[in-house]
């Protein structure tokens, strides 16, 4: 008898972890994040989970443990190639994404903060265009 019980609390034991991890792996929008790959597919979602750790919510940067760039009126981002580079290959202390976001989720971010926070530069980038930076 009590063997069977101790066997039910480890199965109800096993079953929460399973379950937490489960709900640990699930992206913002309830689908399953892939380990290697980000999910988000939207520039606001992209920048809110993976860019405003460092750059913070109104992409005015910050200085402490290390500099991060403000994106807010940023003159570098006018040119449509360089951010989609930066993300891409990662500058200075920032990672590259190049393997964890795909060109649209790329295009996708870049857009983003070249027309929020006080940022209002023209022509987007396209996926087409952050594929042809890869090569």
């Amino acid at each position: 008898m009590r063997a069977m019980a101790s066997g039910k609390i480890l199965i109800a034991a096993i079953a929460v972890v399973v379950l937490a991890r489960s709900a640990a792996a699930q992206s913002g929008d309830g689908s399953f994040a892939s380990p290697s790959r980000f999910q988000e597919r939207d520039g606001a979602a992209i920048y809110l989970h993976i860019c405003q750790g460092c750059h913070m919510a109104g992409g005015k940067g910050a200085i402490g443990a290390g500099a991060f760039p403000a994106l807010a009126g940023n003159r570098k981002l006018e040119q449509a190639g360089y951010p989609a580079l930066v993300v891409l290959n990662g500058l200075h202390g920032m990672p590259p994404f190049a393997a964890t976001l795909d060109d649209a989720q790329i295009a996708a971010v870049v857009n983003y903060v070249r027309s929020h926070f006080g940022n209002a530069y023209g022509t987007d980038v396209t996926s087409n265009d952050v594929h042809a930076s890869r090569q």
